[in-house]
């Protein structure tokens, strides 16, 4: 299951959540050394969005810190800095407060950002003059902004908040919680900004608003609702509506299903392009389908495509710009809107392109990764090779890192599969090193030939301590296309992970990977390959870190706030329809019989994707039938599916790298120590 919260609308800014890990070790971030450590993941700053102006003349980007781990547990920083591309020089201009959805509001020479400031409880939206001066509040609603768009003109906002209820106290000094009853639905407002009117008009729906675009001429809004605030429901039944922006009422509907990323208005204003899923049953939001504003279904324009769209941008009445992930490589181009003339201005190769935002006069600012540094802002003139202009790590260029590839094996079964393999600094042909698989998850997700270090992926610190780090894109993983993407529906645990032994296969027949020396990680569904390969395949493997992974199939069905994604997109049959064996085979707790691999689990406290009864079942069951393997459960209280605060993520890392080396290097037999006092 993906590593989202509630209410990212956009699941590919995961990738953002997952590798920032930053704080101020400034002593180690100048040190120079080979290799990476732990200390020096905690330092790395990135890049999470960038916005140019429509003039070409700034780009306003935030840059992403975190705490000093040994100093705070909080959730990382984001902070407004913005390039002049005349002086090419970037510099701080909002570092009070973390700041969200910055944009350049049209007709003024000023940045606009949602932010909280200290003692706040909600969020507002302020504006911030190019030439100076402080950010100034501009509009606040009742309860916290969620995300905002302008008008044409830079006069009328669309914004998305919770809906105000009024709250009722219990005379009694204690209250329960009642699950899943009373949620509130986010609501979709229009409002003039620098008006003497403020009270914002609601757009007449019933469910809960994610997405809003207006049209170009701003008489109209597309927006997308589903039936109810839940997680569920965001993912699988957003439903696309357009909506007159001047009464807020609804004037047509279109019929799309299943998941939807972006909506994006034709410069004519007749045709939206959604980003979304081919039908109910796609995993993914990574489809171009358009239809016309008036109303009716979508069409897929290019179903055939071998490859996943990440971002789209109307450039003509018929042109459609887009980002688009191929296999384990990122291209960049444009396409007709009935799908023909697909050109790649940017072919697939370095750099890993994250996202993009385009000026009036063609100059295009690339949120963008490399093998050998996490995300920066690039530049580009005409959608040709994009310039790197930001250098947000100055010192990481002073460290050795290891070599970075892509592979491809055959699989058992003879399908093609594609990974990244991350070689041991100073790598020696023909000499063989232990072997750490890091699984994505989803299964609906894939590595690409970008930064592949963070909190929970060993990566470049791996390589420092003469670790081969491998990367599996196994089938179902996003980047290939619709077929490939709906290979292991229905088949969890089937061929997907007989093709991650397989490519270990690979890797010890090629002389890199040390078999007895294998481990293997992973989070959500990567947790749950992590189990798996712990029980059923555990004679392959020497050590194992489980990290908010499923063990139990069964209970997994009754305890997920993803019910209906479980069923429309994983596994297409309901459990109770006579699968209760099917899936207790599926289950990694019916293997623990076979459990000999070393195991570290860890799991966030609050986590509503996947329960921490997940992990706790698993270590029971390993603790009482296998009590003489290696184990450890560790519970991170205040987090969720995957850590978002400085010190449990740093924690983690020291963990989970101390559990391979002792298990993969030193050949020890008792688990580390318990406590983690820094490195």
């Amino acid at each position: 299951m993906k590593n989202y919260h509630q209410r990212i609308s956009n699941p590919f800014w995961a990738s953002i959540f997952m590798v920032l890990c930053a704080c101020s070790f400034t002593s180690i971030a100048s040190a120079q050394n080979e290799g990476l450590t732990p200390e020096q993941v905690a330092d790395i700053q990135l890049v999470g969005s960038a916005e140019i102006s429509p003039d070409a003349r700034h780009i306003a980007y935030t840059l992403v810190t975190q705490a000093d781990p040994m100093e705070e547990n909080v959730h990382a920083s984001s902070h407004l800095h913005v390039y002049n591309t005349d002086t090419e020089e970037s510099r701080p201009y909002y570092t009070t407060s973390s700041v969200s959805a910055v944009r350049f509001r049209p007709g003024q020479t000023s940045i606009t950002f949602l932010t909280r400031l200290e003692g706040e409880t909600e969020n507002a939206l302020y504006e911030l003059p190019l030439d100076g001066g402080g950010a100034q509040e501009i509009f606040r609603f009742e309860t916290s902004i969620s995300d905002y768009q302008w008008d044409h003109n830079g006069e009328h906002i669309a914004f998305t908040a919770d809906e105000p209820v009024e709250q009722v106290q219990s005379q009694l000094p204690y209250e329960p919680e009642i699950f899943e009853e009373g949620l509130v639905h986010q609501r979709g407002y229009i409002v003039e900004i620098d008006s003497n009117n403020t009270v914002p008009k609601q757009i007449q729906t019933e469910g809960t608003v994610y997405e809003l675009a207006w049209s170009p001429d701003g008489q109209q809004l597309a927006i997308s609702e589903a039936p109810t605030p839940t997680i569920d429901d965001f993912y699988m039944f957003q439903k696309v509506k357009v909506v007159d922006a001047e009464s807020g009422q609804i004037t047509s509907e279109i019929d799309n299903e299943g998941k939807l990323g972006q909506i994006e208005w034709s410069q004519d204003g007749t045709q939206l392009a959604l980003r979304a899923g081919h039908d109910i049953n796609d995993p993914i939001d990574g489809r171009i389908m358009v239809v016309s504003a008036n109303g009716g279904t979508p069409e897929n324009i290019l179903p055939d495509f071998m490859g996943k769209f990440e971002q789209i941008k109307w450039t003509g009445d018929n042109t459609i710009q887009f980002l688009a992930s191929e296999g384990a490589e990122t291209s960049f181009g444009t396409i007709n809107s009935d799908g023909s003339e697909l050109n790649r201005q940017i072919p697939t190769g370095e750099p890993n392109i994250i996202s993009f935002s385009k000026a009036d006069n063609d100059i295009y600012a690339f949120v963008t990764g490399a093998v050998n540094h996490p995300n920066e802002v690039y530049v580009s003139e005409g959608g040709q090779q994009p310039q790197r202009v930001t250098y947000s790590n100055d010192w990481l260029d002073q460290v050795t890192l290891g070599e970075q590839r892509i592979i491809s094996y055959s699989a058992r079964d003879g399908l093609e599969i594609e990974g990244l393999l991350i070689l041991p600094i100073n790598y020696q042909e023909g000499n063989s090193y232990p072997l750490i698989v890091t699984v994505h998850g989803g299964p609906e997700a894939h590595y690409s030939n970008g930064w592949l270090t963070a909190y929970s992926m060993p990566g470049q610190v791996g390589a420092a301590k003469g670790y081969a780090v491998f990367y599996p894109n196994y089938r179902g993983s996003t980047g290939r296309g619709l077929e490939f993407v709906k290979t292991s529906q229905g088949k969890a645990t089937e061929g997907e992970y007989d093709d991650i032994v397989d490519g270990v296969d690979y890797l010890i027949d090629e002389g890199i990977a040390d078999g007895d020396r294998v481990g293997v990680t992973g989070g959500s569904y990567g947790g749950y390959a992590t189990a798996w390969m712990s029980t059923y395949y555990s004679d392959r493997f020497a050590a194992g870190v489980m990290n908010v992974g499923i063990s139990n199939a069964i209970s997994k069905w009754g305890t997920s706030d993803i019910p209906q994604e479980l069923y429309l997109v994983h596994s297409l049959e309901w459990l109770w329809d006579n699968n209760w064996q099917k899936y207790q085979e599926k289950s990694p707790i019916y293997y623990v019989d076979r459990a000999e691999t070393a195991l570290l689990i860890a799991h966030g406290a609050e986590d509503t994707r996947v329960h921490p009864g997940q992990s706790l079942e698993l270590h029971r069951h390993i603790k009482v039938r296998k009590p003489d393997v290696p184990l450890r459960l560790v519970f991170y209280p205040n987090e969720g599916h995957g850590y978002g605060r400085s010190t449990a993520r740093y924690d983690y890392n020291i963990r989970m790298m101390r559990w391979f080396d002792r298990f993969l290097q030193e050949d020890g037999e008792e688990v580390p120590d318990a406590t983690v006092k820094g490195e």
